[in-house]
């Protein structure tokens, strides 16, 4: 018995450091010094979060990069350029709790704007970003100076990338019609398309300061308010308080509140 004990010992002391040494250890952070600072200084968003959550939002973030191929055709992709690219993934699922972007696999960011043919030079170069579809499937194709533009200024209502990750949300269920089956509780449906075509006829009459281009389709509408949203909460809370009031339940957030 003694001779059990006297093996046995060393092997539970050894243990017991093991245990206690990870209970006393700090968890480590998923993400750099360099790219938490990149984060302070652009991303308003996460500017606003308390410790937790900040904390919340880099883990989330590194679990999309580790998940998504990031890729430059033209231009060669920094620290900024991914910061700011999964942070516009993030910030529209932030109030979810497991999310992953099914539809997604990889993502192309071009130098500038580029035309339906997907080319960055020559003429009608007017698409900041899109969501592929067909043999284009699980990709994305975002504008480098779209992207940066999205998150250097805090004062409009627009933000390209969050725009295409809101499409891929909208997608999840099979349709980008607008209507997200996946986030929008069932009651809702009905009352939020009635609020799109009343909004529209808005906006047709110049009574509201929704970019025109939500008049394109539903879709694109969802996708524009989303922007609007995200980037000026306490304005859209103010002017279309409805429309605010919906969103929030949708994306299970209220940004007007921080």
């Amino acid at each position: 018995m003694e001779t059990i004990l006297f093996v046995l010992l060393p092997v539970l002391v050894i243990v017991l450091y093991f245990v206690l040494r990870k209970k006393d250890a700090k968890p480590k952070l998923p993400l750099t010094t360099e790219e938490r600072d990149l984060l302070l200084k652009h991303v308003h968003f996460y500017q606003m979060l308390n410790a937790a959550d900040r904390l919340k939002f880099e883990h989330k973030l590194a679990e999309f990069l580790i998940g998504i191929r990031i890729e430059g055709v033209g231009v060669t992709v920094d620290a900024l350029d991914r910061m700011l690219i999964a942070s516009s993934a993030v910030i529209p699922i932030f109030g979810f709790e497991n999310w992953h972007y099914k539809n997604l696999s990889s993502i192309l960011l071009y130098p500038d704007t580029f035309n339906k043919d997907f080319q960055f030079e020559g003429d009608e170069r007017k698409i900041l970003g899109m969501v592929g579809d067909g043999y284009m499937n699980g990709q994305m194709i975002l504008s480098r100076s779209a992207l940066l533009l999205g998150f250097s200024n805090v004062t409009d209502k627009e933000n390209t990338a969050i725009h295409e990750f809101v499409h891929l949300l909208d997608k999840s269920d099979g349709a980008t019609d607008g209507i997200p089956d996946h986030l929008m509780k069932h009651e809702y449906t009905k009352p939020w398309l009635k609020m799109i075509h009343q909004e529209m006829r808005q906006i047709e009459q110049g009574k509201s300061d929704i970019n025109p281009y939500a008049l394109t389709n539903e879709a694109e509408f969802f996708a524009v308010v989303s922007e609007y949203f995200f980037e000026k909460p306490d304005q859209l809370n103010a002017k279309h308080p409805e429309l605010y009031s919906i969103l929030s339940e949708t994306f299970l957030q209220d940004p007007a509140r921080k």
